[in-house]
């Protein structure tokens, strides 16, 4: 699927540190799970108001999709959607992108596979209705696929 960012709505900025450069000058790997994570709180606290405290959530899958470095003093921002959701679980993607002269360049793309968890029965269970309703709202319905 190639994405585009005029489909997203959300879009939060990410400080590139120090710590997350690797010996070639540019974000490790493994740093950009990081990113998406930051931005998927983001998203949940800001443009959802989803109560993590009451309802949890996990991560069942990450995919990543490296297009372009970011280095240390790109200017960085991720953008998040909810592309799908079902029962329980429901499928997040992010773009990570950089700011250039010609604007947002896209530098790596990623999808998520999130879970509706109950830590206290140790336990996926349904999404929570309000925390339904937010996302598809925030999301556009025409851009989601609702697979109950």
């Amino acid at each position: 699927m190639a994405e585009k960012i005029a489909d997203y709505k959300f879009r939060t900025p990410i400080h590139v540190r120090f710590s997350d450069i690797d010996a070639v000058g540019h974000v490790n790997n493994a740093i950009y799970l990081t990113y998406f994570e930051i931005a998927r709180f983001n998203y949940w606290k800001h443009a959802i108001d989803w109560n993590l405290s009451e309802h949890g959530i996990i991560v069942g899958r990450a995919e990543v999709n490296y297009l372009k470095p970011i280095n240390l003093y790109d200017e960085v921002a991720c953008y998040v959607r909810v592309v799908r959701i079902g029962n329980s679980s429901f499928d997040v993607m992010q773009i990570l992108v950089k700011s250039t002269p010609a604007g947002e360049e896209i530098c790596t793309t990623g999808k998520t596979v999130c879970i509706s968890y109950d830590y206290s029965a140790n336990k996926s269970v349904p999404i929570p209705a309000r925390e339904r309703e937010q996302m598809i709202a925030y999301d556009e319905p025409r851009l989601i696929l609702n697979t109950n």
